[in-house]
């Protein structure tokens, strides 16, 4: 399979970068599951630009860098920021209907989030993912140049002379072991973040950080990996897998309480029940950890069944599948990890430290989020970098179609046979997933990292045995996955003696001016695949 641009990854970055490049070539996007099964399809709460007359560029960089505990870049910011509301446009113009004013059906009618000093968020009510994803989906079916394979698994990277060099497409499992090469003269690593490390996650499962790890394993330049973002409020309840219960209901006036039924967030935050999601996300652990109970909860029910059935139609009904009416009870809530603000590292135009290799969205460390990302700033970098990793291609097109590719290798699977022990996968992947919550969540010490790092280099070691002796699988290739990805979080954690916006340090509880700055991380040349040295950019 040869193509002009391929893209791994079918959200919202994704689709948005394969629209613009397919106006001047060929693009294949692959997909792990089918289109829509994707992050930004679980999107609730909306995406943040200046909309609003009464809303600026400098208040929302402002908001920006502050939640970005003093790591952001301030030029990447600057960018995102200014060129938002145009890409919200953008959005409008494929079919994505955003919700209007009654009285003003031209005007967004914009939501407000924690962090936010103003109404800044565009929305669908609590369905903004799925609409945008369902009008990209529409257009990519419609767009001849593009050619989409569901159910195909990127493996690794093809790599023209091993790490560092240039990327030229990647290995795709398109059946159980069965492995081709997808070649392409432009790859973009669009797989979303990295959720499923952990025990407890708002992700769909198929976020294993599979584009942070392969980029890991080819020699890219990676940074900020600390910095997981756990969402405040994901509803608790044993038959609820991974939902969330958006920042947008708190936005409505949504009140934190304990399990007293008294509200809590101003022993922790000036700003309540408005702190960014770090404050948030560790005042709820702290509760939960001083009175010993599972959960806490939000309170809505100042609020009428009307609007909250209009302004939250999947959150009241989902909530009240399980028996809870959000009119009349207060949600049961607990923090679930929600949003890698690291990644790969890459430029202003999404170009990773790899030529030929792009990186957008969730799998991309642009420098917007810093050490804590602003709600809804996430679908925002998506859509703004998109837009520039298309616009320089565009620019390059002469040199890239004189590119010739390269013949590469077949895959070979050696001595390899059909794996028929599942639990080999099952019982590792839940081995990771506990440690990670248990040593490397919300609150963190250097003795939890250290056993961390014990426990996961045992059980990648015995992965890449595995991964060696059998044919294949997706299961194999997310699980391999979550393991570099795991390594790389501890590593990262490891090296920031502080506390400072999602990573919180018990050894460390202050913030150190002489670390502020994102940390660069990169694959030990001949060390074992997972080993990752600190560098300088």
């Amino acid at each position: 399979m040869e193509s002009d641009f391929l893209v791994i990854g079918s959200g919202i970055a994704g689709l948005s970068y394969a629209l613009r490049v397919a106006e001047f070539g060929t693009v294949v996007v692959i997909t792990k599951k089918e289109e829509v099964d994707t992050a930004t399809n679980l999107a609730q709460g909306g995406i943040a630009a200046v909309l609003d007359k009464d809303d600026t560029v400098d208040d929302h960089v402002k908001d920006t860098l502050i939640s970005g505990a003093g790591l952001c870049d301030e030029n990447v910011v600057d960018i995102v920021v200014s060129e938002g509301g145009q890409r919200v446009r953008d959005l409008v113009d494929v079919g994505v209907r955003f919700v209007r004013k009654q009285n003003s059906p031209n005007e967004f009618d914009l939501g407000r989030e924690g962090g936010h000093s103003k109404r800044r968020v565009a929305h669908a009510y609590d369905l903004t993912g799925r609409e945008i994803e369902r009008a990209l989906v529409e257009k990519v079916q419609n767009t001849p140049n593009i050619t989409v394979k569901e159910n195909h698994v990127a493996v690794d990277l093809l790599m023209t002379n091993g790490m560092r060099s240039r990327c030229v497409g990647a290995y795709v499992l398109e059946r159980e072991g069965v492995v081709v090469p997808y070649k392409a003269k432009m790859t973009a690593l669009c797989t979303g973040g990295c959720g499923k490390v952990y025990l407890y996650t708002s992700n769909p499962d198929i976020a294993t950080g599979d584009g942070v790890a392969m980029a890991m394993r080819a020699g890219a330049n990676i940074q900020s990996m600390e910095f997981v973002q756990f969402h405040p409020t994901c509803l608790y309840h044993p038959k609820a897998k991974n939902f969330l219960i958006s920042e947008a209901v708190r936005g409505e006036g949504g009140i934190l309480i304990g399990v007293d039924g008294k509200p809590f967030m101003e022993k922790y935050d000036d700003r309540k029940d408005l702190a960014t999601r770090d404050t948030v996300a560790r005042a709820i652990d702290s509760e939960m950890k001083q009175t010993g109970c599972d959960n806490v909860f939000l309170d809505i029910t100042h609020k009428s069944r009307e609007f909250l059935s209009k302004r939250f139609p999947t959150i009241y009904g989902r909530c009240l599948e399980y028996g809870v009416d959000i009119s009349r009870d207060p949600i049961p809530v607990v923090p679930a990890a929600h949003y890698l603000c690291g990644g790969v590292l890459v430029d202003t135009y999404g170009q990773s430290s790899i030529e030929g290799l792009l990186c957008l969205g969730e799998t991309s460390c642009t420098g917007l989020h810093g050490g804590n990302r602003l709600a809804s700033n996430s679908l925002l970098e998506a859509v703004v970098y998109a837009k520039r990793a298309a616009d320089k291609c565009g620019e390059i097109k002469a040199d890239l179609d004189a590119f010739k590719l390269p013949s590469v290798d077949s895959w070979r699977p050696g001595e390899a046979e059909p794996i028929e022990e599942k639990i080999l996968i099952n019982h590792n992947w839940d081995q990771i997933r506990r440690t990670m919550w248990n040593y490397v969540g919300i609150v963190r010490s250097e003795k939890r990292l250290e056993l961390a790092q014990e426990k996961i280099v045992h059980i990648a070691e015995e992965i890449e045995a595995h991964y060696k002796a059998y044919f294949v699988t997706d299961n194999m290739v997310e699980l391999r996955n979550i393991a570099f990805v795991a390594q790389m979080i501890i590593a990262a954690a490891s090296k920031r003696k502080e506390s400072r916006g999602l990573h919180y340090m018990r050894d460390y509880p202050e913030r150190d001016q002489a670390q502020a700055v994102p940390r660069t991380m990169r694959r030990v040349k001949g060390g074992k695949k997972w080993d990752m040295e600190e560098v300088t950019v």
